[in-house]
């Protein structure tokens, strides 16, 4: 006995075998499919003018079969045996068998003998297998097929009632709501008062569909309403048969189904990808927003002159740098993911590449970015340099005051003593020591030069770093160099009037002399010395403060010279004093050739030497401060060596994982998601490096020599980083999404990326137009000699780099490499949708759109439809044609 194994709807047969062996031997299931197979088996069998009245009985000569599969697959069979002996009938059935068997249909336990014999259940197993496959096998609903696809039809033609939720076969139909349900759907006016009808009048709801059915539909009347109501489970095969037959009948109406399918799928992709452009579109604006505000501040290079304020605006940058530059980054970082993944999924549902609105590209914000960290670095240096300028222009107001206070007092009365006339009143004697006294003078004025071109210097200094209160150091320096002219006029003037009378008087005290004369110059030289001794300084680095500390040293090694010196000086008092003790002279103890006393230059004498000491503190101060600069110079290049490195590495290890993977794409995603947890864990060292340049810019130290990495370049080098791990996540997510859409073996992906890598010779994850060339001849594309295949390239660079950005990533790369596996619905297929929907009219109406799809999805049509101008439209008629070019517009893929 031939035996067969059924391919077809495994996993339905596999579910319900047991119930189906159980629901065979119960005599209700049995007579529920006996009536339905039958009336099924009689719909068909009419076609040819016969029919069956008992179903096991009937089949059993195998000739009413043969007829049966003939009518309902179109197909010849072979010549059946027209004998009446058994032999012959087993022959016909197994005609009809192996029929069955050559559409793939595989039978269990069922034979040619059992059918002749007469045996039911072998018999309704047989039935119900033959409409499984040419009655319910071919359905299909969206990605379900069979059972769940008639299912699933059910659910969807039903959803709109309330009252009626279909779940399976048996008893989501006993209350015959279900069928009504389905003809009011497809033929609203064969039920017109279906809102009338009532759960609780289960019988009436099905004679009600079972005589529409039969009377409109053509269906004839395989279910008995009392037995369906009076039996717990309804024979579920039975329910299948017979709402099979509904859905049939209504296939015409399936294609408009079919349509309603693929413009839903059509319209989701496009509502998605329009949420995409508008959540790029905002980001990109408030964006550019924030950079048009921001880049205006960092250009403003307006001065207060006052070291506090600029310090508040180095605080300010700060606060910039650290709380709010750092949100905009990762919305920079986001808008470059949310445009990759939109033109992923644009190119993976054949449309065309995103275009943003002008000036909002990827690469325009990219260049709005690099402006604002140019003016970013631009403001850092000037608040920088103005700190220096306003230290040293504070150093410079105070050194100008002290010093033109020292002139100012040595100049106070010396006007009026270079206008007396004192000398008409002399004699010899006094005359000559007015003289001796005027070259005292001359020579106490030549010392005095340096210090008026100092404050000159100085002045002029202040000027050109545009000092603040500049007019009134200009005022100052005016003065000084007016009073200093006048007071070379007037000691000129003077000494031509001693030299005019010394032909009369001449008296010189030797020992006055001697003493005006070593006096006036060492006194000058206490007074410089005092004055160095005193000067103020600004160092910045451990030589400065030692070239200043081995200056002192050797100024400390002239004291002794210098010790002589007074004591010299000094000599010539005491004999001035021996001698006017010895010979009791008078008025002969007041030296008349200089103002400068013995005790004058003891107590200058005394100062210097106090002052001594003071300056080593001083000097020994200020280096301990440069000490601890460098110790702060130290432990930021400690830092620096480390964490540069790191970045650098970090950096080369993610280009390696893009570009030379190993293992899947999910392990180098894995990778990439490990790195970048390690990346923001290592966040810590950065901020303590931001710490350590702070303190170091509080401290004004400027240069550095212990490392060539700075806060700017360690800040661009992490920035960039963060970056580049968030674009290659990106990109093999993407790379996922590809393989995943058309379906490419992991090996394939292996070997596009070891072509690319092996053409992107400068490791930059994209390649140049002639590398992608001789990338696509590695791999077997055939170019066309001459001009045509140099148009052949300028399209494909056209497709694979719409934006003409001058080099081909990699994700564009693998899409053209793959392009031809896509499969997409193009606008053509759409049209033809909507055409089904509109019943082959030129338009459509808004009934037909909320009859056919889902209300937000047929909203969505009717808010962008134009309206259809047509000369056969009628009024409210919508123009679907337009619509769907718009939904595709112009592409190259």
């Amino acid at each position: 006995m031939a035996e067969y194994e059924y391919e077809y709807d495994q996993e339905y047969m596999g579910q319900e075998d047991e119930w189906e062996r159980e629901g065979l031997l119960d005599p209700a299931w049995e007579r529920q499919q006996r009536k339905t197979f039958t009336a099924w088996c009689n719909s068909h069998l009419r076609k040819a003018g016969t029919q069956i009245e008992e179903i096991a009985e009937d089949f059993r000569n195998g000739l009413k079969l043969m007829l049966l599969l003939e009518v309902i697959s179109g197909e010849r069979l072979p010549k059946p045996d027209r004998g009446k002996l058994r032999f012959h009938q087993i022959a016909n059935v197994n005609k009809a068998l192996d029929f069955i068997a050559s559409k793939g249909v595989k039978l269990v336990s069922i034979g040619a003998e059992e059918i002749v014999d007469g045996n039911t259940k072998m018999t309704l197993g047989m039935i119900w297998t033959i409409i499984l496959r040419f009655a319910i096998q071919d359905i299909s609903v969206e990605e379900s097929s069979s059972k769940e696809g008639l299912l699933l039809w059910c659910q969807r033609k039903t959803a709109p009632y309330k009252n009626v939720n279909v779940q399976n076969f048996h008893t989501s139909w006993k209350d015959g709501l279900a069928f009504c349900a389905l003809i009011h759907r497809h033929r609203p006016e064969l039920i017109p008062n279906y809102h009338e009808l009532r759960k609780d009048d289960p019988i009436g709801n099905l004679n009600l569909a079972f005589e529409i059915a039969e009377k409109y539909l053509d269906i004839p009347k395989m279910l008995d309403a009392e037995d369906i109501v009076n039996t717990a489970r309804p024979d579920e095969k039975a329910i299948m048969t017979y709402v099979s037959c509904y859905y049939h009948a209504f296939s015409g109406l399936q294609k408009a189904e079919t349509a309603a399918n693929r413009i839903c799928k059509v319209l989701r992709v496009n509502q998605e990808n329009e949420r995409l452009m508008e959540e790029y579109e905002r980001l990109a604006s408030d964006l550019l927003e924030w950079i048009r505000k921001t880049i205006p501040w960092l250009e403003n290079r307006t001065r207060d002159n006052t070291l506090p304020g600029t310090q508040h605006k180095l605080e300010e940058f700060r606060d910039y740098r650290r709380k709010h530059k750092p949100p905009k980054l990762e919305d920079k970082s986001k808008l470059e993911i949310i445009f990759n993944t939109l033109q992923t999924k644009l190119r993976l549902s054949n449309r065309p590449a995103y275009m943003p609105s002008e000036g909002k590209m990827v690469a325009d914000i990219a260049n709005a970015w690099k402006k604002l960290e140019f003016a970013e670095k631009g403001f850092e240096e000037w608040l920088l340099a103005e700190l220096r300028r306003l230290e040293r222009l504070d150093h410079l107001a105070r050194k100008f005051k002290h010093k033109s206070d020292i002139h100012e007092e040595w100049t106070e009365g010396k006007e009026v003593m270079l206008q007396d006339t004192d000398f008409k009143n002399c004699n010899l004697y006094e005359l000559k020591a007015l003289r001796k006294k005027h070259e005292a003078f001359e020579s106490d004025l030549a010392a005095h030069q340096d210090r008026v071109e100092q404050i000159a210097a100085i002045a002029q200094e202040l000027n050109n770093l545009e000092y603040n209160d500049a007019d009134a150091v200009n005022e100052r320096c005016q003065r000084i160099c007016d009073q200093w002219d006048r007071l070379g006029a007037l000691t000129q003037k003077r000494r031509n009037a001693l030299d005019e009378a010394e032909k009369i008087l001449e008296r010189v005290d030797q020992y006055h002399l001697e003493f005006a004369k070593r006096a006036a110059p060492f006194n000058n030289w206490m007074d410089g010395a005092k004055e160095d001794l005193v000067d103020m300084f600004i160092v910045h680095t451990m030589d400065e403060i030692q070239g200043l500390i081995d200056a002192h040293e050797a100024f400390k090694m002239t004291l002794p010279e210098a010790d002589k010196e007074f004591n010299a000086i000094m000599m010539c008092i005491t004999e001035v004093q021996r001698i006017v003790q010895q010979l009791d002279l008078k008025g002969v103890t007041i030296n008349p050739y200089t103002n400068i006393t013995g005790e004058e230059l003891k107590q200058k004498w005394q100062d210097v030497n106090n002052l001594v000491p003071q300056r080593d503190s001083v000097l020994q101060q200020e280096m301990v401060r440069q000490q601890n600069h460098e110790r702060l110079r130290r432990q930021f290049a400690q830092k620096a060596n480390s964490v540069g490195p790191w970045i650098e590495k970090q950096a080369e290890a993610i280009a390696t994982i893009g570009m030379q993977m190993q293992g899947t794409l999910e392990d180098a995603l894995l990778k990439l998601k490990n790195m970048e947890a390690q990346i923001m864990a290592y966040k810590p060292n950065m901020d303590e490096l931001e710490t350590y340049n702070q303190a170091i810019q509080e401290s004004l130290v400027f240069e550095n020599k212990h490392t060539q990495y700075t806060m700017e370049t360690l800040r661009v080098g992490w920035e960039q980083l963060l970056t580049s791990i968030a674009r290659t996540i990106n990109e093999v997510e993407n790379q996922i999404l590809t393989r995943e859409a058309k379906g490419i073996p992991e090996e394939k992906l292996q070997e596009f990326r070891a072509s690319f890598s092996h053409f992107d010779k400068k490791r930059t994850l994209a390649l140049e137009p002639e590398s992608f060339r001789q990338c696509l001849l590695s791999m077997g594309y055939h170019f066309n000699p001459g001009r045509e295949g140099d148009a052949e390239f300028a399209h494909i660079l056209g497709v694979v780099d719409p934006n003409g950005s001058g080099y081909v990533t990699f994700q564009a790369f693998l899409d053209f490499m793959t392009r031809e596996t896509t499969d997409s619905d193009t606008a053509e297929q759409v049209m033809q949708s909507f055409k089904i929907l509109a019943g082959d009219k030129p338009y459509i109406t808004q009934e037909e759109l909320r009859r056919e799809l889902p209300p937000d999805q047929a909203e969505y049509c009717i808010a962008r439809m134009t309206h259809y101008t047509g000369p056969d439209g009628i009024p409210g008629a919508l123009d679907y044609i337009s619509f769907a070019t718009a939904l595709y517009g112009e592409s190259d893929l």
